[in-house]
């Protein structure tokens, strides 16, 4: 018997598993980021997983290849809840790319039949409910997003921000990210700026650390774990627990 799923814990995949997504749905996560741009998910790995993830329950944040409108439009029409756009350098770059979201005339984003339509017409309603219901993200991982984060936040076609806490710091010339002090008064400026804007704000948070302050700071979603890390863990604490037994 599955757990109650919770929307607010996500898992971030970067392969289209489905025995991974069918545990991550079993265990009560209510959510799941896929790593398009740096994982090995292709159009048909695509088109197959995101409506088995959706048939889960889980709520499905397409991080796509890049700030463009192919990528963007064809996460949407596979069923995708919601979009995370990388690499969004401003306002203004981020009023164009997120467009692509948005139908006409919030938005530019393109019809296409099909799975979204239930293979069916289309009228004003389902329009205005796609609007509604399928959110933009554009990612905050750099300084020129950071330092327009609130007139980001404004933009009509934008549904909130998913931060990039790595490129972030290396961004803001922090080095790698290690959680310092410079790390968390990014991620409060993020919460402030959302909270005022009224608009979400996804996290991922590998530490307990950053679990603890995206609670305390109103994150509409957390990003608990990799499917990368938790494998690993889960096959490091077999290896250590059988050498423990180790008789020499």
């Amino acid at each position: 018997m599955a757990n109650k799923q919770d929307r607010r814990c996500a898992a971030w995949l970067s392969t289209p598993n489905f025995a991974t997504a069918e545990i991550v749905a079993n265990l009560g996560y209510g959510a799941v980021v896929l790593d398009i741009e740096h994982g090995s998910f292709d159009l048909s790995d695509l088109e197959r997983f995101i409506p088995f993830l959706r048939r889960l329950d889980l709520e499905v944040l397409a991080k796509v290849l890049g700030p463009e409108r192919g990528p963007i439009q064809q996460a949407l029409d596979f069923g995708a809840t919601a979009v995370v756009v990388p690499h969004i350098q401003g306002v203004e770059h981020a009023s164009v790319v997120c467009a692509f979201g948005k139908f006409p005339p919030l938005g530019d984003r393109s019809f296409a039949g099909g799975r979204t339509t239930g293979y069916g017409d289309f009228d004003d309603e389902w329009v205005a409910r796609q609007d509604n219901e399928t959110r933009i993200y554009p990612m905050i991982e750099g300084t020129g997003a950071l330092e327009q984060l609130g007139q980001i936040l404004a933009l009509p076609m934008v549904d909130g921000v998913f931060v990039g806490p790595s490129d972030l710091s290396l961004r803001r010339e922090r080095g790698a990210y290690t959680r310092s002090e410079g790390d968390f008064a990014d991620l409060k400026l993020i919460a402030a700026a959302a909270k005022v804007a009224g608009k979400r704000w996804v996290l991922p948070a590998w530490a307990t650390e950053e679990k603890r302050f995206a609670l305390e700071n109103g994150a509409d979603q957390i990003v608990l774990t990799m499917d990368h890390d938790a494998t690993m863990t889960g096959f490091k604490a077999a290896f250590e627990a059988t050498n423990a037994l180790s008789i020499n």
